[in-house]
């Protein structure tokens, strides 16, 4: 089988993986947009016009399902990308795990970037599961940006200033951008206490195995090991994993051996 996601950069990686983890038989096509990045500022028109670019690069491959393993290309994006490639390709968009983590009836906090925090989409989501809990909305200036190009210091400095902004009777953070799940360790160490996380990676990879009809592992591989192959797109170009990548633990269980570039 196959699995594309598609991403503005490397925010794919915490849902790449979780495929690995579950499927490592799995052949897995990571489409992002380095030439366009971030998207965040742009207009929807025009992240929709650029996910649909890195979405048609990565369905020429042949993909089973299409994971959008994006915050805002699902907000923005997911109609038009369903409408240009289901039913051949099923698409599986990104949802903050808002749901779950109101579900356990303790006060939680949402870390979004700017532009999510306060929006009308969020509010939305918070308004439809979560209008009986106690819900912080926390602003995360630059950390997308810090994540995408490993940049520690900055990462240091966003997770510090919205640990500040994050209520001490917290108990539950919602990571509401994909980036943030690669540097979850260091978010929770800012926080200084036990918090629960709750992310999308996970569920949307069971999801897109469920779409098209697989069960998770089933011994065929072993996660950390050889499993299926690798393609790395760049604004529609083949390319390998940029060096910044990885410094994630979650892209070299993806490519031990790939080299940086």
């Amino acid at each position: 089988m196959k699995i594309a996601l598609i991403d503005s950069g490397i925010g794919l990686l915490a849902a790449a993986a979780a495929v690995r983890r579950m499927r490592p038989d799995a052949d897995l096509v990571l489409s992002s947009d380095p030439d366009g990045l971030p998207w965040g500022p742009r207009t929807p028109e025009d992240v929709t016009e650029r996910a649909l670019g890195i979405a048609r690069a990565a369905a020429a491959h042949a993909p089973d399902a299409l994971i959008v393993a994006c915050n805002t290309a699902s907000v923005h994006a997911l109609p038009a990308l369903r409408a240009a490639l289901e039913p051949a390709i099923p698409v599986i968009g990104t949802v903050p795990a808002i749901k779950p983590a109101a579900a356990s009836g303790r006060s939680l906090a949402i870390w979004a970037t700017p532009a999510t925090t306060g929006s009308s989409y969020q509010r939305g989501l918070i308004r439809e599961f979560a209008a009986s809990a106690a819900v912080a909305e926390v602003p995360c200036p630059g950390l997308a940006d810090a994540v995408q190009y490993a940049d520690g210091p900055a990462i240091e400095r966003a997770v510090t200033a919205a640990a500040a902004l994050t209520p001490g009777d917290v108990t539950d953070v919602v990571l509401g951008c994909t980036h943030y799940e690669l540097v979850a360790d260091r978010i929770r160490a800012a926080i200084g206490r036990p918090v629960t996380f709750h992310g999308s990676a996970d569920a949307v990879a069971a999801q897109a195995l469920r779409r098209i009809g697989v069960t998770s592992a089933d011994g065929s591989g072993t996660p950390g090991g050889p499993g299926g192959d690798l393609t790395v797109i760049l604004s529609g170009r083949e390319g390998r994993l940029p060096a910044q990548a990885l410094a994630y633990a979650e892209a070299r269980l993806l490519s031990p051996v790939v080299p940086a570039r």
